[in-house]
């Protein structure tokens, strides 16, 4: 064993871990057992999670708010008590500060549109900024460019440099007087970057720009306390954090949830209705119209509950000193070429390479074919590609579940890969 395969032991007991996850015991391809080095896209789940969106339909399935008897009072208390338990595990001043929405896509739309349809001193117009990175998935560059388009405000962001790291050299240039709303990534889904928090939203306070962090990447693997980030939006997704698909977070400043205008209309959201105008819920029923993803918030409370018995710290250490002897056995691979940071330190356990000409798509088919799950393409991260002249990337991603094995796996496919290709 190498010493950074050593340096795993103790970290978190895998083993155990790994039983929780029914899907790690299937194969495929004629009895290949599984490697799935793809949880940056979605992780897998514990029989916890599913056992809880069982239970919720097996014995509490009823809509939430409005009814008076013992089954939808049940499935009220489920649906609330999971946002204690998101508020608790991200910090949040309050539990009212917590919004659920269908995705993490949905919560940056949600602030989009909010700041689109907002009075002053929020409100985004033609004489306003508005400024991201290069490097975002595309669900915070998109709402973006929408908002731009409807309302005329100029769209900014920071490039990247050759190692995969926030241009920040011209920052006073893109954060300006005129920035309503600074809005990028806390881990890079593509590149793995760790960017810099303080820096930005220290230069963001400076002019009264309002600062949107999407921590889809982050808050499965890392301690998220919202209030020492000292943003006014963050953004994550439960499908990542080993909850079910269907659900997504956006936590907001209460005063900032208080002043802005709710984006979706309908049932829950309303305080009274005449056919002449409406008033609104506070927050956060104010942004839930509708019947709200009641299970999934149930399975995303029982993920909280999981991910916290095992603990967040815990996990990040281990997804590091994974991620660290992966980039030192990758590295070692002939042709490979890793986009993005190439040292563990200020870097998340998603690994994009190439490998010399081989299509992406290629490579990806070549390890399916060995069982081994990785994600091939942009990543719904365009620009990046474009930034470094490939028209794609394989990735693979860890996560508390992730041995050397797997690793060590990847690495013997990869070398099958050029074996195949000549």
């Amino acid at each position: 064993m190498t010493d950074a395969r050593q340096g795993l032991s103790g970290l978190l007991d895998t083993e155990a871990i790994r039983k929780d996850f029914p899907l790690l015991d299937r194969t495929v391809h004629d009895g290949k057992k599984v490697v799935y080095l793809d949880s940056a896209a979605t992780s897998q789940k514990p029989r916890q999670v599913l056992d809880a969106l069982n239970t919720y339909y097996e014995r509490h399935n009823a809509n939430v708010h409005r009814g008076v008897y013992t089954i939808a009072e049940e499935a009220t208390a489920l649906y609330e008590g999971a946002r204690d338990k998101v508020a608790a595990f991200i910090n949040a001043p309050s539990r009212d500060e917590v919004i659920f929405t269908k995705n993490a896509s949905e919560s940056l739309n949600l602030v989009a549109n909010m700041l689109g349809w907002a009075d002053e001193p929020y409100r985004v117009d033609r004489d306003t900024e508005i400024v991201t990175t290069e490097m975002e998935h595309h669900s915070n560059i998109v709402p973006w460019q929408l908002l731009a388009q409807r309302t005329g405000a100029k769209l900014k962001w920071f490039g990247i440099t050759d190692d995969g790291r926030l241009d920040l050299s011209n920052i006073d240039e893109i954060i300006t007087e005129k920035t309503k709303i600074v809005s990028f990534t806390l881990v890079s889904n593509i590149l793995g970057t760790v960017n810099p928090v303080e820096q930005i939203i220290r230069r963001a306070q400076q002019v009264g720009a309002l600062v949107c962090i999407d921590a889809s990447q982050a808050a499965p693997h890392m301690v998220l306390d919202v209030q020492a980030l000292q943003a006014d939006f963050v953004a994550f997704t439960g499908h990542k954090m080993v909850g079910p698909t269907g659900i997504g977070v956006l936590w907001g400043r209460q005063e900032l949830l208080e002043d802005l205008p709710p984006f979706l209309g309908g049932g829950e959201m309303i305080e009274t209705v005449s056919m002449h105008s409406s008033t609104y819920a506070p927050a956060p029923h104010k942004f839930e119209a509708g019947t709200p993803p009641i299970a999934q918030a149930v399975g995303l409370g029982a993920a909280v509950d999981y991910l916290t018995s095992i603990g967040m710290e815990r996990i990040h250490q281990h997804e590091k000193a994974i991620t660290e002897y992966a980039l030192k056995r990758l590295l070692e691979v002939p042709d490979l070429r890793i986009i993005g940071p190439t040292t563990a330190e200020d870097r998340g356990a998603a690994i994009s390479f190439t490998l010399g000409d081989i299509h992406p798509h290629d490579v990806g088919q070549v390890l399916d074919e060995q069982g081994i799950a990785v994600r091939v393409g942009h990543h719904c991260a365009r620009p990046v590609c474009l930034r470094y002249g490939i028209p794609a990337t394989t990735r693979a991603s860890f996560y508390l579940y992730s041995t050397p094995a797997e690793v060590d796996a990847l690495v013997d496919g990869l070398e099958h890969v050029r074996n195949f290709f000549g």
